[in-house]
């Protein structure tokens, strides 16, 4: 039992004290007065006392006195100009001494000896002690903050692991504090936000980044004060963290670029004077003074309300927030704890955590070039695999153990190209999580009552893909916000509940990726649109559209229904964008309203973009693959079902609707094999709203191919989307769908020849 507190500490507990605390006497042997070595392992080392003592119960009061002063010495150095001098040595080593004798004494059962009692005030630098409740950084702000000036040629290496670990910090701690918003009680999740600034000052202090330090010991601060129950979590509180939290990102990331080469390496400055003011307030309990903002030199990045190129303008972190009810952002299921020694993040040149190693659950940072180039060649050698198998002088010799080789080869091969895929395939839930932030801000800005839901954050795609949906949704949800959802008293009188839902989830299916945007609204005005549309010469005055073509009017570049443009929406680009983002991925987009009731879109995307499943076609001796994503069904057709309608071409009845047709071998510049309609396969194709019957002589089968990129020959063409190498050894090329929609009906003109020598 431990005499101090009546509760127990196991011997396995002293153990590792005693372990961390001879570690620490260790690394004193080889610091050296006036320079900051071997700090970074002593701050490790207290970090791993300070969690030991957190997480274990019954932890002795007087080692837990202990590493709190421990702490405070460690910060006084990190946080100011104080370096390691001969007094701090020697105080390091008292306190050394003086806690193995504590652990002695526990071991044995006797009370522990008093610290001295000098060490309560102790100061580590050369002249006068502290008050001990004094902050080394209490009248910073009277101060100018000092810009960063980033030692590039000594720091380089240094500076990449705090990028990655700060960012991957910062993450975690909006997403902890959007949880703490619906659960201000959660000790868990105030506990790991606390220790996540503690880590992030302690990083920043290590590399003399004063600012950062001194806004994350502020912060720090009054996440402490919580921690002890002085204060209770408020919207003030909520929003002084994720102020601070913002304007540390800022900083982190323009620390990012520099390292990364996209800035020159000038001063960094960011205006902080103003969230410290906040801060301390929030500390005092006091209500803000009106915030001065002065421009910051740096443009404000995420998890700032994020910002499309060319969508809409975007809602600084530092505008002062509207004075409506707080909107109620929940993500389900919330987020995990905020890691408390956090490494393995994204650094700027795209390391990230590759993989499992080991039973242990450990990570290795991997540069995604080398993943991608290990991805390469894996498809380089499913395709001489497939070269080898398909060969028809290997088909030719009838061997029994050269059959069970080659299915063996195939199997590896398969297998490896699973696992291959496998590590470049993440959840889409960071992704997710960044937009309960974003619908928070929204809400609050607008004076809307919003809850996010979240489903389907662990469903995994092509990290490429996360990256580059980013933006479409941010657009999506923020005009989901804007547009689709009403205020509360609309609500109201509408018979619906006061707080607007949105419902964001993923899932695997139809072969891919679907993302649904879903809301509760007002959903969409097709008649609105359709006269919008005419009015700006969109669509020919009396058109007749269906539905989906409607609602697929607001993809058109130029279109808005908003009469008023405000700093969200109004001016007609954003969806067009979207949409181009979208077709980029091989995605597509599908529309579902009710006019009360909601608006759903729905978005399919493939699971990676380094290999398609794609529907093999035969037109003439050539072969041309399509993404089975974008196909809708294929049939043999009758004579019957063509007609051919004046200034729209040839039509195909298709269960009962007519539906364009086109010779696709007339637009690839390629003799068809099919002399009659009946000869011929139809294949329905379907892009953004739009569907087409594709004529093509045969169908050859449905196989996994690795994408191509066609080089210069093709950039300037948008027909073929790429190529794949085919187990033959030739090429067939990738169609592009999107474009063969729009392309025109007279399949009496072809294009110039497209034949590549791709046949065999």
């Amino acid at each position: 039992m431990n005499p101090l507190t009546g509760a127990p500490w196991t011997p396995e507990n002293l153990e590792v004290a005693a372990t961390l605390i001879s570690q620490l006497a260790e690394e004193l042997a080889f610091v050296v007065p006036d320079q900051d070595s071997g700090l970074l392992a002593i701050n490790a080392l207290c970090m791993d006392l300070e969690q030991l003592i957190e997480a274990e119960a019954g932890a002795p009061v007087a080692l837990a006195s202990g590493v709190a002063v421990l702490r405070r010495w460690i910060d006084e150095i990190l946080g100011g100009p104080v370096r390691f001098n001969r007094v701090s040595i020697d105080l390091l080593g008292e306190w050394h001494h003086w806690a193995s004798s504590v652990l002695v004494a526990i071991d044995q059962g006797e009370p522990a000896g008093e610290m001295p009692p000098g060490w309560s005030s102790t100061d580590l630098s050369d002249t006068a002690a502290a008050a001990p409740e004094a902050s080394p950084m209490a009248d910073s702000a009277a101060e100018p903050i000092v810009p960063i000036l980033l030692d590039l040629s000594q720091d380089q290496e240094l500076l990449r692991e705090f990028y990655g670990e700060s960012m991957e910090l910062l993450q975690d701690i909006e997403r902890g504090v959007l949880v703490l918003e619906e659960n201000p009680g959660d000790k868990g999740t105030i506990n790991s936000i606390f220790r996540a600034f503690h880590t992030f000052k302690g990083s920043a202090g290590f590399l003399h980044l004063a600012p950062l330090g001194e806004l994350a010991h502020e912060l720090e601060t009054l996440l402490d004060a919580v921690r002890r129950a002085d204060l209770s979590i408020n919207r003030e509180i909520i929003d002084s963290i994720l102020a601070g939290a913002d304007a540390l990102n800022q900083f982190t990331t323009e620390i990012g670029s520099q390292l990364d080469g996209r800035k020159v390496a000038d001063p960094i400055s960011v205006p902080i004077r103003h969230i410290l003011m906040r801060v301390r307030a929030a500390l005092r309990a006091e209500s803000p003074a009106p915030a001065v903002v002065v421009a910051a030199p740096v443009a404000p990045v995420a998890p700032v309300v994020p910002q499309p190129p060319a969508m809409a303008p975007e809602v600084p972190a530092s505008q002062p927030r509207a004075p409506q009810a707080a909107p109620a952002v929940s993500a389900v299921p919330p987020a995990p704890p905020v890691a408390e020694r956090a490494g393995g993040a994204e650094p700027p040149k795209g390391a990230r955590d590759a993989g499992a190693a080991g039973a242990s659950g450990g990570f290795v940072k991997l540069d995604t070039e080398k993943l991608d180039a290990l991805v390469n060649l894996v498809g380089e050698l499913v395709i001489a695999q497939s070269m080898v198998v398909q060969n028809p002088d290997v088909q030719g010799i009838t061997s029994l153990q050269l059959s069970r080789s080659l299915r063996q080869l195939s199997r590896v091969t398969s297998e490896l190209q699973r696992n291959a895929m496998s590590m470049r395939m993440v959840p889409i839930r960071g992704l997710f999580q960044k937009m309960s932030r974003l619908v928070r801000d929204l809400g609050v800005l607008q004076g809307k009552q919003v809850q996010l839901v979240l489903e389907g954050e662990e469903t995994e795609l092509d990290r490429n893909i996360v990256e580059k949906m980013s933006d479409p949704l941010i657009h999506m949800i923020r005009n989901a916000v804007d547009h689709g959802l009403e205020h509360a008293a609309d609500r109201v009188a509408s018979g619906k509940p006061t707080t607007g839902t949105i419902r964001l989830s993923a899932a695997h299916q139809r072969g891919g990726i679907v993302i649904r945007i879903q809301d509760d609204g007002r959903g969409l005005d097709a008649q609105r649109i359709l006269a919008k549309a005419v009015d700006r010469g969109l669509v020919p005055n009396g058109a007749v559209l269906t539905q989906s073509e409607i609602y697929a009017l607001i993809f058109l570049p130029g279109f808005s229904t908003v009469e008023t443009v405000t700093e969200l929406s109004g001016r007609g680009v954003g969806m067009d964008l979207v949409l181009d983002h979208i077709q980029t991925l091989r995605g597509k987009v599908e529309i579902e309203s009710e006019p009360g009731a909601g608006t759903t879109f729905t978005i399919l995307l493939p699971l990676t973009l380094a290999i398609i499943d794609g529907l093999l076609v035969g037109i003439g001796d050539d072969r041309y693959i399509i993404p089975t994503l974008s196909v809708c069904e294929s049939f043999r057709p009758r004579a019957a079902m063509i007609s051919t309608v004046h200034e729209r071409g040839e039509m195909v009845s298709v269960r009962g609707r007519q539906m364009p047709l086109l010779r696709l071998g007339n637009h690839l510049g390629v003799k068809s094999r099919a002399v009659t309609i009946e000869e011929g396969i139809i294949v329905v194709v379907e892009s953004g709203g739009a569907s087409r019957a594709l004529l093509v002589d045969q169908l050859i089968g449905k196989q996994e191919v690795v994408i191509k990129s066609l080089g210069r020959a093709f950039e300037n063409q948008n027909l073929v989307a790429g190529g794949a190498v085919l187990g033959d050894g030739w090429v067939g090329l990738i169609l592009d769908v999107d474009t063969l929609v729009k392309l025109p009906l007279d399949n009496r003109a072809g294009l110039a020849p497209a034949s590549t020598g791709t046949h065999p």
